[in-house]
């Protein structure tokens, strides 16, 4: 296995980070590679990636969540895809939160095990951090900004 670790600030409330990473279907609108993800029930999406012109579809099980804290995922038994990871969320201040991303991942086939041994999926991670902060940042501003707008989930 091998472990990509990437955090990122947002310049938003904890709750609203949180909040719009359970969104999973939104996923595609920042993670590069990523077409599609539906989320079958409470637990369990399904993925469908393009990566490096590699299709793969995998469904993924929330193995433990806390609110505002954490979401922890695993892929599920009998895909091409392995893998298991936890984001969490830390409070910086009542308008900023740090978003810690910790992936461990199986690569399968000679593509994804030379895109790992290049760095390749560090950068992705990376990437998809910052495109999660753009995203979010964004959605705040157009919006009208995050003070006074934080509701309870």
């Amino acid at each position: 296995m091998s472990m990509v670790k990437e955090s990122v600030d947002v310049d938003v409330p904890l709750h609203a980070a949180y909040n719009q990473w359970t969104l999973f279907e939104e996923f595609p609108r920042f993670m590069e590679g990523v077409d599609a993800v539906t989320q079958l029930d409470d637990r369990h999406n399904h993925w469908r990636t393009s990566i490096g012109g590699v299709s793969r579809e995998f469904d993924t099980e929330i193995v433990d969540q806390l609110p505002d804290e954490r979401i922890a995922w695993r892929t599920m038994d009998g895909g091409d895809v392995d893998q298991k990871g936890v984001v969490t969320f830390q409070k910086l201040d009542d308008l900023h939160t740090r978003v810690n991303m910790a992936i461990d991942f199986r690569p399968e086939g000679m593509a994804e095990k030379t895109a790992d041994v290049l760095g390749v999926v560090d950068r992705r991670v990376k990437g998809d951090l910052r495109r999660f902060k753009e995203f979010i940042e964004e959605r705040g501003r157009a919006e009208g900004g995050w003070r006074g707008r934080i509701t309870p989930s």
